[in-house]
């Protein structure tokens, strides 16, 4: 089971390796491993939400997310879209922005640094809604019962999420002013920047939730038909083509799950700038890291590790949360990429033994029940 959805993974592993140490020798090598646990790390979470999403999609769409998927995830996201970044912020063109990436390592990297408010602050917006979102949905099953009960009800309160959102995002545009005047006023443009980029992030992150209610009812819609098409063959005997239905439904949801995960990628583009400026190696090590995101996504699925550790996808949101804020706070004090890792690795694993011990409390409370109504049978007799 292993071998079989992790077979690509390896593969693409060994490749990617072999070709950083053609390309630069075993610094290259080294930097592709980190970028790799980095990318792994930093979309843990990325993977537990598609898993959420991906398991309503049948063994084919499965493997179309592991394989034209990822060509959108790396060339997308882990290659496009930092060539875009530094395109945007020198106001060049993509073929200028590559031959600066490749032939003045130095001036490319004072432009991503330069660019890294706006990157942070739009990235920083996008994941904040989500998290919002998240908690101020009221669900049958609670993690944190005592924060997400008082939660759920304040969530009843139209676009809560969206007023919190702009809150947090002028309380970090008139920081990075602050910070900009006491330093003699040298920064002063970069506050409306940050403040910009960040309402293109929530301008985004409604586009993407509508895109994602549209594909949704879609996919309700497409199985409502499914369901009426089984039931006419069924009275007129005619055969019907359930294939073609479950098909269109899930390509519905796959175009769904690619908007999501592309907005998960920001965090680890984001965390390879600060370990290489390179961006050969970046595409190298980051793109083998989706891929073993993309093989975790569709083992969680296939184990079905989300129904047996249900509070797994609340842990994935709080470190979406915290991602969220250390985008944001990331905008005035550098933030070393260990700490964003690990804070996401944590509210995992936190969430993780949460579930063991649920799953072994609901174990004994059923052994008990079991035991009580043998005694009173046995009693009965």
């Amino acid at each position: 089971m292993v071998l079989k959805t992790f077979g690509w993974s390896f593969a693409i592993t060994a490749l990617g390796l072999v070709a950083a140490v053609l390309y630069g020798g075993w610094e290259a090598f080294g930097i592709v491993a980190i970028l790799c646990i980095l990318e792994i790390s930093l979309s843990f979470d990325n993977a537990v939400v598609n898993a959420g999403i991906l398991k309503k999609m049948n063994a084919f769409w499965q493997k179309i997310f592991l394989t034209i998927g990822i060509l959108i995830a790396v060339f997308g996201m882990r290659l496009v879209f930092p060539v875009v970044i530094v395109a945007i912020s020198a106001k060049i063109g993509p073929i200028e922005a590559v031959d600066l990436a490749l032939n003045d390592a130095e001036r490319y990297e004072q432009l991503v640094t330069d660019a890294h408010p706006s990157i942070a602050a739009f990235g920083g917006m996008f994941l904040l809604m989500i998290f919002l979102d998240f908690i101020f949905e009221d669900r049958d099953i609670r993690w944190l019962g005592w924060l997400e009960r008082p939660l759920a009800k304040l969530g009843k309160i139209d676009m809560l999420s969206v007023c919190i959102a702009l809150i947090v995002l002028a309380i970090s545009a008139m920081t990075f002013a602050t910070q900009a005047h006491q330093h003699g006023g040298t920064h002063v443009d970069k506050a409306a920047t940050v403040l910009l980029s960040g309402v293109f992030g929530l301008i985004t992150y409604l586009v993407v939730g509508g895109l994602s209610g549209y594909f949704e009812n879609k996919l309700e819609e497409e199985e409502e038909r499914e369901h009426e098409a089984e039931e006419e063959a069924k009275r007129s005997g005619k055969p019907v083509s359930a294939v073609q239905l479950a098909g269109k439904a899930a390509f519905f949801m796959f175009l769904y799950l690619e908007v999501l995960d592309a907005s998960f990628s920001f965090d680890g583009v984001i965390g390879a700038f600060a370990v290489t400026n390179d961006i050969v190696l970046m595409a190298l090590g980051l793109g083998v890291g989706a891929m073993y995101v993309r093989s975790l996504t569709v083992y969680l699925v296939r184990q079905g590790t989300l129904d047996d550790y249900v509070y797994l996808e609340h842990g994935a949101h709080y470190a979406i949360g915290a991602l969220a804020v250390i985008l944001m706070i990331s905008i005035r004090y550098q933030i070393p990429e260990v700490v964003t890792g690990l804070i996401g690795v944590a509210f995992i694993g936190w969430s993780f033994w949460s579930s063991v011990r649920r799953n072994r409390a609901l174990a004994a409370a059923e052994g008990k029940a079991d035991s009580s109504g043998k005694a009173e049978v046995s009693s009965g007799v």
